[in-house]
């Protein structure tokens, strides 16, 4: 029997994935992010542009380089494509791809960070096997179909309906404030199927195909001027039994491990990024002279805040796992830090926050102030998240329902 291999130390893991993603792409070119330089829009809220297809082309592209280069899922199970090495690998991993001018990951976020360990923790072993290299790899691209008009922050009172039709099921309903449905392959969608059971109780969840008969998916415009959400509404679409996630009834367990791992995604990828934090700096520094002490102080506070929550963030994460309710602590760090950042933007700049000017890194500074509610609500809102935080984590007493 041949010894185990012994896993790369983070040196030399850091060096392959330099050397591997040498071979796809050119280094960033730090003088993109001097003052003045560049593109300077500011926006944390991923937007469809006009290259949209051939944004997504060349995303697949590189999934399936990685793949194909060992580094698709370093992290992950051999069993379905990954090397199973340690999670602060794939830490490595993330540093060295944002030394590179890579393609937009947005696209595949929920595919790769949310769906990907929710089939793990409840898909069959099929649904694994099936499901995850294509998921990993961009072949099929996953958003989430939770959401509904009459059921937000209270996600368990929704009414779209599941009812059984042979060996697989009939599914009614609309679905609201789906990111990224309108490119998407599949979407993971949460029903009731026994509504005479608590709420909590009778829900299931399945993937669709998005192409499906009785599928139709309209794109939302938002403040922003983008329209990176869709509402999605289901009439009468059949879905085979062995697309079902989880046991029947079972559903409300499966959005809980999707919830946790989409409030992780939202901490350690989204609005806590260091180039952000320096564009602000940046502004500050050449907008807001003379500098005065309250501006000065708030600057260095949102420094060092955002300092603290990706350590606070990365110890949440150490060891790996799943993800536990501490988490929600993560969005509500990346969210209360942006809207400090927005907030300062708006000090310094006054009306040239809310009129174009002309002037570079001035008026872009609007997108973020109008893509923030959006972020505040997606993967649970801001009050929903501080109730979990302090019922799972603190063990407070419940709010009276």
């Amino acid at each position: 029997m041949s010894k185990p291999v012994a896993p790369p130390g983070l040196d030399e893991f850091r060096r392959e994935a330099t050397e591997k993603l040498s071979g796809f792409a050119e280094r960033r070119q730090t003088e993109a992010t001097r003052w003045g330089v560049g593109d300077d829009r500011v926006s944390v809220v991923a937007e469809p542009s006009e290259g949209e297809a051939e944004e997504l082309s060349a995303l697949r592209r590189y999934r399936s380089y990685l793949v194909e280069h060992g580094l698709g899922w370093v992290d992950g199970p051999r069993a379905f494509g990954g090397r199973e090495l340690p999670s602060a690998h794939a830490a490595v991993l993330r540093e060295v791809e944002s030394e590179f001018d890579l393609p937009d990951d947005a696209y595949v976020r929920f595919s790769v960070s949310t769906l990907t360990p929710t089939l793990l923790a409840h898909g069959t072993e099929d649904q694994q096997r099936y499901w995850l290299p294509r998921l990993r790899s961009a072949e099929s691209i996953a958003c989430q179909l939770y959401s509904e008009p009459g059921a937000g922050s209270d996600l368990a009172g929704l009414s779209t309906r599941a009812v059984r039709d042979g060996e697989g099921w009939r599914i009614s309903g609309q679905k609201v404030w789906s990111s990224g449905a309108h490119y998407s392959d599949v979407g993971l969608c949460i029903a009731r199927t026994s509504p005479e059971k608590p709420k909590h109780s009778g829900l299931t969840t399945f993937l669709l195909d998005l192409d499906a008969p009785g599928i139709e998916i309209r794109p939302i415009r938002q403040l922003t001027g983008g329209a990176s959400f869709d509402e999605v509404f289901l009439t009468d679409v059949h879905v085979p039994d062995e697309r079902r996630v989880g046991e029947i009834d079972a559903g409300w367990a499966v959005v809980i491990t999707s919830l946790l791992t989409e409030r992780s995604a939202i901490g350690t990828e989204v609005g806590v990024d260091e180039a952000l934090v320096e564009r602000l700096l940046d502004l500050v520094r050449h907008v807001g002279a003379p500098l005065d002490t309250r501006t000065r102080d708030a600057a260095a506070q949102i420094a060092i805040r955002a300092w603290a929550a990706r350590l606070t963030t990365a110890r949440f994460l150490e060891g790996g796992g799943t993800p536990g309710p501490e988490l929600a602590l993560s969005k509500l760090l990346a969210t209360d830090l942006l809207r400090s950042m927005s907030d300062l933007a708006a000090d310094i700049l006054g009306a040239a926050h809310v009129a174009d000017s002309g002037d570079w890194g001035t008026y872009a500074w609007s997108e973020l102030a109008l893509g923030l509610p959006g972020l505040r609500v997606g993967g649970g809102t801001d009050e929903i998240l501080r109730n979990t935080v302090g019922e799972r984590v603190l063990h407070l007493p419940k709010d009276a329902r």
